[in-house]
């Protein structure tokens, strides 16, 4: 199915707080926003490579290698040959370099298709906790306690701050809520010794996984022997063509945290998810802190592909404003209020 035009926009979006990225902080979102009109039909996809500057001006490290500038480039090229019909939709997007790109391209398509789900049962949810900057104690406790009982996991960011700093926050959460089932997410952020001092001293019955523990992939397996705690991979994806294997399991690892914006394609993510169960290792779809129209559709795409696993999406409270797709409580920008870049009726 071809669109009858299409339009590209880019965002900003200053945050109300700052957000964990790895060791570093943002405090706005930048990305585009591609419109596609059929017939009465209206589709929008976001893309958001997750890079630029932190916010004390340094370059976010580990995540998407493109710049937001590379991927406004490469679809402000494309969007004239796909207006034309010398390129299709989902063939462009499997053949594209940059993984954002591929991933709105991709997606694009599917809407166009109709292939993605319009409805679908309320994922559980599971929030995000870290430690606000210069944030009471507490404040934080606050929080907690109106966590609603029915929350049965939580993720929690460590190797940001000091050992003893991030294990009273654990245990701060489990004496709010001790029934929780926490995720650790570290982010590469701890050396192997480092890694098996800090396991050691984890409440291992509340501890679902720790997400990429060591700063090196290869102790992974290593610290799960030690300490019989499992990982989880994420960035470790981004770096080599990972195909998981019955083995891994068996050496600790139980899920690969797939973030599609930082992967590429729909077709890309399908094949990672099908390596994924065939190993015996779950798939876990993940933000890479878009909006809320970025967050619908991954809801969308994780009640198609992961409809037994719930996603970890819970980025959305520092942002101010929606963008297309309202969640109720905050202003919306539609498409007419972003920066155009570009239109081209499609012939």
């Amino acid at each position: 199915m071809h669109p009858d035009s299409l339009s590209l926009a880019r965002y900003r979006l200053p945050l109300e707080t700052s957000l964990p990225v790895g060791k570093q902080r943002i405090e706005q979102r930048s990305g585009l926003i591609i419109k596609a009109c059929y017939g009465n039909e209206e589709h929008f996809v976001e893309v958001a490579p997750l890079s630029g500057l932190d916010a004390n001006g340094e370059p976010l490290l580990g995540f998407s290698r493109e710049s937001l500038a590379e991927v406004t480039e490469a679809a402000l090229a494309l969007m004239p040959a796909l207006a034309a019909k010398e390129l299709e939709l989902s063939q462009t997007a499997d053949a594209c370099q940059y993984p954002s790109l591929a991933w709105g391209l991709s997606l694009l398509d599917a809407k166009l298709k109709g292939q993605l789900p319009q409805r679908w049962p309320a994922f559980e949810t599971i929030p995000l906790i870290y430690h606000r900057e210069e944030e009471p104690l507490a404040l934080l406790q606050q929080r907690l306690a109106v966590l609603p009982d029915t929350v049965l996991r939580a993720k929690i960011k460590v190797a940001q701050t000091s050992m003893e700093q991030e294990l009273r926050l654990i245990h701060a959460v489990l004496a709010a809520k001790p029934h929780l089932k926490l995720r650790l997410d570290a982010n590469q952020g701890l050396e192997y010794q480092q890694a098996v001092d800090f396991c050691a001293c984890l409440p291992k019955a509340s501890i679902e996984y720790i997400e990429e523990p060591c700063r090196r992939a290869d102790d992974n397996p290593a610290l799960f022997k030690a300490t019989g705690i499992r990982y989880a991979l994420d960035e470790s994806l981004l770096q080599s063509e990972f195909v998981p294997d019955c083995n891994d399991f068996a050496s600790g690892l139980t899920a690969l945290v797939l973030k599609p914006m930082l992967l590429g394609s729909l077709t890309r993510l399908q094949t990672l998810i099908e390596q994924a169960e065939a190993a015996g290792v779950r798939a876990l779809l993940s933000s890479s802190l878009e909006s809320s129209l970025g967050i619908t559709d991954l809801e969308a795409v994780s009640a198609l592909l992961t409809p037994n696993e719930a996603p970890g999406l819970d980025t959305q409270a520092p942002f101010g404003r929606d963008i297309i797709v309202g969640q109720g409580h905050k202003p919306c920008l539609d498409f007419a209020e972003l920066e155009l870049l570009g239109q081209w009726p499609c012939l």
